[in-house]
């Protein structure tokens, strides 16, 4: 007889942890993804700048559950949820389930403004750290021909926001520009190329330690990185930036990672949205009034003691309450007592450039080489296989002895995929 039907929505930390949880189970699982591999999103900013390859960070997710039986991969994009036909639609079919998990991650926010969509480059997607790469690239060749009016433009590279990701991206370009461009374009002077890093707040790295900010701002400083602070991006035509401060900035480069948002699912109630597009949940991650919805990872919103404002968006928040979800449904089967989630912070990190990197663990921090190591061992170990983990090492590697890599290909849509992507866009449309 076949066991009762999980859908999970989502591929990321959490749909795949507890999808490679429940293989071994009675339940028929159905893993549903827009994309057929799962991407590190930690590491996409060294995609977009040639540092690791996108193979190095993806991992194809039938490869995942080729060997099981009750694990089913559905590459579709999810319309909505009918919560009273226990059926979730999508743009290749329906599917019904027992229980939904709803782990669908979050996505770029830009706070409403048309322009900033319209004309910057977000980086929540291994498609979106191409496309910054192909940016970034094209660049300089177009500098080599470009005109004195034209050229400050494209020398100027403006990245909005100063969180992990921020940082992490303003530090590589720096290393960028002092390692890599200079052997590249040796007939072409760097020393006008700007990198700045744009931030609402008084410093980097919020949610980190005032050691781990002061720090990580003298790092960027050193490196050539130009810091605004307590400033705002008001508007952005593709060619200036606008600072709420009353300066522009002229550029057609700006790298938005300045907030995320829930990917919020239609056919949910209303009073299970919260701040930031976020799903309600208990202690169980079950949706607020929904017995058989589940909400994983960033898209969970849960209210504890120790997380009055819910748990941090981080892939190891996703990762245990996945683990939890997925026990406490074994639970189910055996009628036994579910068990609460409850997360202990093991600290929070980020890296700047080579050497160069900041920890915050829970009862102190510490910064320099030691964190650059701690900060590669431990990403290294979160990525899927060993064959990605031996590859993103050797790149490290080679970057890490000769300052350089060998994976700076422009690679432009054809006209073909330009087409089936128009088509793609009208099917669900």
């Amino acid at each position: 007889m076949m066991g009762k039907k999980v859908v999970i929505i989502g591929a990321g930390f959490a749909g795949l942890q507890i999808a490679r949880r429940l293989k071994h189970t009675d339940y028929e699982t159905v893993l549903i993804d827009q994309y057929n591999f799962h991407q590190f999103q930690p590491l996409l900013y060294q995609v977009a700048t040639a540092r690791l390859e996108p193979s190095a960070i993806s991992f194809p997710l039938r490869k995942v559950f080729q060997k099981e039986r009750h694990v089913h991969v559905r590459i579709a994009k999810v319309k909505q949820v009918d919560i009273t036909g226990k059926l979730v639609i999508t743009d290749e079919g329906n599917f019904s389930y027992d229980y939904l998990v709803i782990a669908t991650g979050c996505t770029t926010n830009f706070f409403g403004n048309k322009n900033f969509e319209q004309y910057s480059f977000p980086m929540k997607s291994t498609n979106d750290a191409i496309a910054l790469r192909n940016r970034i690239l094209l660049n300089f060749e177009d500098a080599l021909s470009a005109t004195p009016e034209q050229l400050e433009g494209i020398m100027n590279i403006v990245v909005v926001g100063g969180g992990p990701t921020g940082v992490e991206l303003a530090g590589s370009l720096a290393e960028m520009k002092k390692f890599v461009l200079p052997k590249d374009y040796p007939d072409m002077d760097f020393s006008r190329l700007k990198i700045y890093l744009v931030e609402g707040m008084a410093h980097t790295l919020q949610n980190m330690s005032l050691p781990s900010q002061i720090r990580s701002q003298e790092y960027l400083e050193a490196m050539g990185v130009n810091l605004v602070f307590n400033t705002q991006v008001k508007d952005y035509d593709g060619k200036v930036l606008s600072l709420s401060d009353g300066k522009t900035i002229q550029t057609r480069n700006m790298i938005w990672t300045a907030g995320v948002t829930g990917n919020m699912l239609a056919g949910l109630p209303d009073n299970v949205k919260v701040k930031g597009n976020r799903i309600k949940v208990d202690a169980y991650n079950r949706v607020e009034g929904l017995d058989n919805i589940f909400a994983l990872g960033d898209i969970a919103y849960m209210e504890t003691k120790d997380f009055p404002k819910g748990h941090p968006q981080l892939a190891n928040v996703a990762i245990n309450q996945a683990k939890n979800l997925a026990d406490n449904l074994r639970r189910m089967l055996k009628n036994e007592q579910l068990r609460e989630f409850m997360y202990k912070n093991p600290g929070t990190m980020a890296t700047i450039g080579k050497h160069k990197a900041v920890v915050d663990l829970p009862k102190f921090s510490f910064q320099g080489r030691l964190a650059w190591f701690t900060w590669m061992f431990l990403h290294l170990m979160l990525i899927l296989s060993v064959r990605n983990k031996l590859l993103t090492f050797f790149n490290w590697a080679v970057s890490y002895f000769t300052n350089d890599t060998t994976l700076r290909l422009i690679l432009l849509p054809t006209r073909k995929q330009i087409e089936l992507g128009v088509k793609e866009a009208d099917k669900v449309s």
